[in-house]
């Protein structure tokens, strides 16, 4: 094997090669460390190609990006004098430059996971690299896991599967706990100086694409001789960026500055525009190479000593709320700007001009959120289910998947027909199976069998393909007919989204060449078609907006969508969507919905995707997905009670029944459960019902041995079943509630003599010297009797009750009602405290009693000359 002389040039990364083979030959779990530009990705296969432990085997590089992992593959075979495809070459989706004699393949992580699936073992596979391993894609934990398991069950120390986990910012501990204290290996690498500057904080209403261009025109003015990659959230902001900053140029007059966008829904040679060296660099020619996070790692782009950074990027996050995937705009990670700023350090001294503050960045995370924790795992579960796994506790993980994620997972499979749940087990059905060898998110595998089995193969290969993809017309037109009549040759296609064209159009060819391998069934004859052989045989391109209704239908069946009388659309999800400004298809009474977004302080969402749906395939092909449904419960919006048979799909309504005859029990259950959510409030709750409570606990609590049962609010709200449900079979409306006897309900938890005992122990009232019965107040601890002072004129002693274990707290009050004195000490009030009370109310209120002994006077309410 004859090397190039590039191979001879130093980097850093050749430092540690022989302690890194020293490692792999000691163990089979390896962690490497190294900064970019330190030339990990390139070196190390090579160097390790020839180490006796890896003769007549492979090794499988991963690579997240595509991009990177072609560029990977051309580098290293270039290094070999070679072209890709001989000792090295990649495998990724659509593109595969591999032979027989290749021994390094560079694959994308999906690629991984699919090989893992046909043989757990890795025949032929000596070692596993994955690169790049901190994005902690959801693909590359999988495939860890999965290496992970199959060595243990596949391989020993004889016949080794080794796994070398590299780059650049990694919590190399816990990786290294994982992989059985696996050794860590650092290079220093070498990265030039990055002077940083950073800017001032947003103001107001100030878009990310205003800071970037006022940015980018600092920089170009601030280093003639510069080229810069400048990062953005998205493809919008890089088209908004590159049309503003394109224009500035013009008016400028300012030339031979070269716009590159760059993102992951370009071709690859389009991407590869963006890292190539510009033709003659030397005549005053510079790029700007405007990026999402697909620049942040990985690659090198050529010329670069600047970067832009607006510290923003756009992840995919899944709401279990929703049970939506959505893009959403938040801040990078320390770890991340870290990267990005090294881009203008790899080959020379640079500058990094951050779009925020020093203080802000201080309060960025740390790291990124894994993938697996915020990420849709349908396709993890079916992938894991196909191994014979239904629990992800089974295998080890640097982040186990979060359980609630894990069941929302199954939920959806369930749905789509490709597990059943036996006890405890969850096993995978004969559709799911088919399901696990589609390439694609179990969503789109389910809509192409159920376009194969309704004989519109092309129609389900397209729509498939489009929504693998993003829709680059989504954005202007919701309507999804108008991208798949583009696809099917239909409609032209812009200039701009040639490459998008050619790629989708590839993607639905493969699908087109590999149905999936399912006996058709006779559903889906509306159609016509019942051959898959011949598929949508009358239809020009395969377009036919009730096929496309249907089969978004089968791939998205939480999204269906009924239109409301008040406007916009209601889901089967519970969720409401509005189309954007008044688009025609709102003039569909159903639609079957693909894509929508959220926006922060809207209460609905807004439809990006969808197609119009016919309701009669709800009677036929989309029979599956009603679900006929006894109804009993409390209707808030219409105050009442109902019970009826409801045909449902999610959580639109098709069809009510009023049921004649309903169990008590179920209609029991249904009102306690409206009073449950509402509260005790909702019964003519009154204080004679308080106060009644309040002595049968007070009796609780001074005689336990006597078992006076809990009335407390919270307990009896908790045992509705048993001290209200006999009493509500006459409620069907709000105001039946208010009719109830509460008093008498409430009483009936006590046998006679126990009610006997209440009205001995706690009484209501208690007659006081005056003669006057008064009410004790049992809602305050200890109970209160509140009393006119003279009408206790001769009582020595404090009144009791619960037979003298509880004194009650007496209220002095003055003719006018208003309090004197509280005590619980009466005989003590009257040899202290009283004469002080005397000599200032005896001014005061003249005509009432006021004696120097009032423990000899006449307890009265009387006035003086009344006496």
């Amino acid at each position: 094997m004859q090397h190039s002389s590039q191979l001879e040039l130093t980097l850093p990364i050749d430092a540690v090669l022989d302690a890194l083979k020293q490692a792999l030959r000691e163990r089979h779990e390896v962690v490497l460390e190294a900064p970019p530009g330190a030339g990990k990705t390139t070196r190390v296969p090579l160097a390790l190609l020839n180490e006796p432990w890896l003769v007549g085997k492979k090794i499988l590089m991963l690579e997240p990006r595509r991009i990177a992992a072609k560029n990977a593959a051309h580098r290293m075979a270039s290094l070999l004098n070679e072209s890709t495809g001989q000792t090295v070459g990649y495998r990724m989706r659509l593109d595969n430059k591999t032979s027989r004699q290749t021994r390094i393949e560079v694959i994308t992580e999906g690629i991984l996971t699919r090989q893992l699936q046909q043989d757990p073992s890795l025949d032929g596979v000596g070692l596993v690299i994955f690169d790049e391993f901190h994005e902690r894609n959801l693909d590359s934990d999988l495939a860890l896991s999965l290496c992970l398991k199959g060595r243990e069950l596949f391989r020993d120390d004889s016949h080794p599967l080794k796994l070398l986990i590299m780059s650049a910012t990694l919590d190399s501990v816990a990786i290294a706990n994982l992989l059985d204290d696996a050794p860590v290996v650092r290079s220093e690498g070498r990265t030039y100086p990055v002077n940083i500057r950073y800017g001032q904080a947003a103001k107001p209403n100030e878009r990310i694409v205003e800071r970037m261009v006022a940015t980018l025109r600092q920089a170009l003015t601030d280093n003639p001789d510069s080229s810069i990659l400048a990062f953005l959230p998205g493809q919008g902001e890089i088209h908004r960026t590159t049309e503003a900053l394109g224009a500035w140029l013009v008016e400028r007059k300012i030339r031979g500055v070269h716009l590159r966008p760059m993102y992951g829904n370009l071709t690859l040679d389009e991407q590869q525009q963006a890292i190539a060296p510009l033709t003659d660099s030397s005549a005053g020619e510079r790029k700007v190479v405007l990026a999402t996070n697909i620049a942040e790692t990985s690659l090198t782009i050529e010329g670069v000593d600047v970067v832009v950074d607006s510290g923003l990027v756009r992840e995919a996050r899944f709401d279990p709320g929703t049970g939506m995937t959505g893009l959403h705009t938040t801040r990078i990670s320390r770890a991340s700007s870290t990267q990005r700023a090294g881009r203008a350090g790899r080959l020379a001294p640079g500058v990094c001009y951050r779009l925020w503050t020093e203080s802000q960045q201080e309060q960025l995370a740390a790291h990124n959120t894994p993938e697996i924790l915020r990420a849709d795992l349908a396709p993890l579960a079916l992938q894991l289910l196909q191994w014979g796994v239904d629990d992800p506790t089974e295998l080890h993980w640097l982040d186990v998947p979060p359980s609630g994620l894990w069941q929302q997972a199954l939920d959806l499979l369930e749905t789509l027909g490709a597990i059943q749940r036996k006890g405890k087990a969850t096993v995978l059905t004969a559709h799911g199976q088919v399901m696990c060898n589609l390439p694609v998110h179990p969503r789109l595998a389910h809509l192409l069998i159920c376009g194969a089995q309704a004989g519109h193969l092309n129609a389900a290969a397209n729509l498939a393909s489009l929504l693998s993809e993003r829709n680059p017309f989504s954005q202007d037109n919701p309507d999804i007919s108008q991208a798949l009549e583009i696809l099917a040759g239909k409609a032209k296609c812009p200039p701009q989204q040639q490459g998008w064209l050619q790629r989708t159009r590839q993607l639905a060819n493969q699908f087109k060449e590999t149905p999936p391998n399912l006996p058709l069934s006779g559903e889906g004859q509306e159609f016509g078609v019942r051959s898959s052989s011949s598929p949508d045989k009358g239809r020009p391109g395969g377009v036919s907006s009730s096929i496309n209704g249907y089969l978004l239908a089968c791939a998205y069946p939480d999204r269906i969508a009924r239109r409301r009388h008040s406007g916009g659309y209601q889901l089967a999800n519970g969720r409401s969507a509005d189309l954007p400004d008044k688009h025609a298809l709102g003039n569909q009474a159903w639609l079957a919905i693909a894509e929508v977004s959220n926006m922060a302080g809207k209460s609905s969402d807004t439809i990006r995707s969808a197609a119009a749906l016919d309701d009669k395939l709800f009677a036929s092909a989309l029979a599956d997905q009603v679900r006929t449904q006894t109804v009993v419960e409390w209707d808030n919006k219409a105050g009442r009670f109902i019970a009826e048979a409801q045909q449902k799909i999610g959580a639109l309504v098709l069809q009510r029944k009023a049921l004649q005859a309903v169990p008590s029990e179920a209609k029991s259950a249904a009102l306690i459960g409206f009073i449950r959510k509402q509260g005790l409030d909702v019964l003519p709750w009154q204080t004679e019902q308080e106060q009644w409570c309040a002595r049968v606990n007070l009796l609780r609590s001074v005689d336990p041995e006597q078992l006076w049962p809990d009335v407390s609010r919270a307990n009896l709200l908790a045992t509705l079943e048993d001290w209200l449900a006999p009493y509500l079979e006459g409620v069907n409306v709000l105001a039946d509630f208010k009719k109830l006897d509460l008093t008498s309900i409430l009483s009936n938890l006590l046998p006679w003599e126990r009610q006997q005992r209440l009205e001995q122990l706690a009484p209501k009232r208690l007659d006081v010297p005056s003669g006057h019965d008064i009410a004790i107040d049992y809602s305050q601890a200890p109970p209160v009797l509140a009393v006119k002072l003279q009408e206790m004129f001769g009582c020595q002693q404090t009144p009791t009750i619960a037979n003298g274990r509880v004194a009650l707290l007496v209220h002095l009050l003055s003719p006018a009602g208003r309090p004197l004195q509280i005590t619980q000490d009466l005989a003590g009030f009257w040899r202290t405290s009283y004469h002080e009370v005397k000599k200032d109310m005896k001014g005061r209120y003249p005509k009432h009693p006021w004696p120097d002994d009032p423990l000899q006077a006449m307890a009265t309410r009387k006035v003086k000359r009344l006496l």
